[in-house]
């Protein structure tokens, strides 16, 4: 599914200097006609803002820093950007790759690599995608068939290249995607040492996007571009124009209820439920399941394949309600999502737009709530300040107060708790927790009465002997039987302390000396 808001004018553009391009059409832009075709088979005719402003840079092979949320069609940009140099190049014998896009994370270059397969529709273009989690070989396999674009994540894209399947000699267009989130996340050494191994800068062309344009973006961008330009559309011109915000000022024993309330009042059709941490979230989709709601939970912690199954069944609609940590917020693209719940104000002003980006998508309009209690109300200054507006407050009434009817959550220690599949398959979940943070048996699944045998079930689950046939004769061996009952082992005399054994000595011998004097005799 092509996440259209990518490409797709749905916000107020920007003032900046360069009215003329901001006016322009893709049908004005020098783009190859293969691109022109997807984009009008697509029905879109407008350029979003930092497309509008930001492509006719790259058409002149420009290096380009630019400043843009998610939800703004910085995608398409730098796809239209790199598919239009890619199309004016030869292709390598060896099928070395010719671009490199670079995700923080798996579901965001999952997303990628599905919007530059619907962009490049009517080329000869292919595409790689690299992530950790899923098959190597497969992936492997995929590039050295030969790709001309390859998109992924910093871990995998480098372990390949250290293995010698991925060739990076004949980079002509590099990008870097969320490179804020990049310096959150502790990649930024992986990003220098693909720098590093792509050829120099004047010999390619380089795109970098990020929320913010801070200084150690710009120093990244300075040391490994070659003299790039900026171009930034700013947030409030993002996001606040089709969604709707409300702010809660609520205890945090009384979220719960409060969610449940809002829910039956609003009514929505797809809903996102952000929360600071694993462990509130976790307990948060337990408790909306058992109210009647279909709600699974996805953290960072949770395999990749899991992960995508949870994904994929909430974009079908066989999940109305997403529980998410913070990895949600940033390269999920689902269409129709209606409401965006902050059941915590995040700690990150910067991740309050990306979590309410997930909604008034293409042009649709949308709802933000958010929850203020006493553990979060310290982030919410800065959130307002990020925007520069303040977030409309509404009373909470006791209509929208709902009776919680979930009891106390039974956490279980080394299996994690997401709601899906329906009614809870507990191996797969004891795996995927194992696989994820270890757990006590590192995902080993432990036999259960009903993993018995069929033959060892009817006979009662006795334990029947093994036998084996020894030589042409037949002849069993035979075996020591084991005793009946319980293994007895001889009692072990346990070692008294010196000290004690002396004063115990010495007490005996007192008693024996006043039996004596008594006239007792043993």
């Amino acid at each position: 599914m092509v996440d259209t808001h990518e490409i797709v004018a749905t916000q107020p553009r920007p003032k900046c200097p360069d009215k003329d391009e901001i006016r322009l059409n893709f049908s004005d832009l020098k783009l190859p006609e293969p691109l022109l075709r997807a984009v009008a088979d697509m029905g879109f005719e407008t350029p979003t803002p930092i497309q509008a402003a930001g492509l006719p840079k790259l058409l002149t092979g420009a290096d380009l820093a630019g400043q843009a949320q998610t939800g703004t069609g910085k995608t398409a940009c730098f796809l239209l950007g790199t598919m239009t140099r890619l199309l004016e190049v030869p292709r390598p014998e060896d099928g070395s790759p010719r671009a490199l896009i670079v995700a923080p994370t798996r579901e965001l270059a999952i997303q990628i690599a599905s919007d530059a397969e619907q962009l490049a529709v009517h080329t000869a273009l292919e595409i790689g995608l690299c992530y950790g989690g899923v098959d190597w070989d497969k992936q492997a396999s995929r590039l050295r068939d030969g790709v001309d674009i390859v998109v992924g994540t910093p871990g995998r894209l480098l372990d390949f290249y250290r293995n010698r399947v991925l060739r990076l000699g004949s980079i002509e267009s590099f990008v870097l995607d969320e490179a804020d989130r990049m310096f959150d996340m502790g990649f930024i050494k992986d990003i220098t040492s693909l720098f590093r191994a792509i050829p120099p800068k004047h010999r390619r062309q380089s795109m970098l996007f990020s929320a913010t344009l801070n200084e150690s973006v710009m120093r990244l961008a300075y040391r490994f571009m070659n003299e790039p330009v900026e171009v930034s559309v700013t947030p409030d011109e993002i996001v606040l124009d089709h969604i709707e915000q409300e702010l809660y000022h609520v205890a945090s024993h009384e979220k719960m209820p409060l969610l449940l309330g809002l829910m039956k009042r609003e009514q929505p059709q797809r809903t996102l439920v952000f929360v600071n941490t694993k462990r509130v979230g976790e307990e948060l989709t337990w408790r909306l399941n058992h109210n009647g709601y279909q709600a699974a939970y996805m953290s960072g912690d949770i395999p990749q394949k899991k992960r995508q199954k949870i994904i994929g069944a909430f974009r079908e609609g066989k999940i109305d309600l997403l529980v998410a940590t913070d990895v949600a917020s940033r390269g999920i693209h689902v269409d129709d999502i209606t409401h965006v719940f902050n059941y915590d104000v995040p700690d990150d002003a910067e991740d309050y737009v990306h979590r309410i980006g997930r909604t008034a998508r293409a042009g649709a309009h949308g709802k933000a709530l958010t929850f203020c209690c006493e553990d979060y109300a310290v982030n919410l200054p800065g959130v307002e300040r990020y925007i520069d507006m303040k977030v409309p407050t509404v009373f909470v009434e006791d209509v929208l107060i709902e009776h919680d009817r979930a009891g106390r959550f039974p956490r279980q220690r080394g299996r994690v708790y997401t709601g899906w599949p329906p009614e809870g398959d507990r191996d797969d979940e004891r795996a995927d927790a194992g696989g994820a943070d270890g757990g006590r048996d590192g995902g080993r699944r432990k036999r259960r009465s009903d993993d018995k045998p069929a033959a060892a079930a009817a006979d009662g689950g006795r334990k029947r002997s093994r036998r084996r046939k020894d030589g042409a004769d037949g002849r069993t061996p035979t075996r020591r039987p084991r005793a009946a009952g319980p293994r007895q082992r001889p009692a072990r005399r346990r070692r008294r302390p010196r000290a004690w054994a002396a004063a115990a000595r010495q007490e005996q011998r007192r008693r024996g000396a006043r039996g004596r004097d008594l006239g007792l005799e043993r």
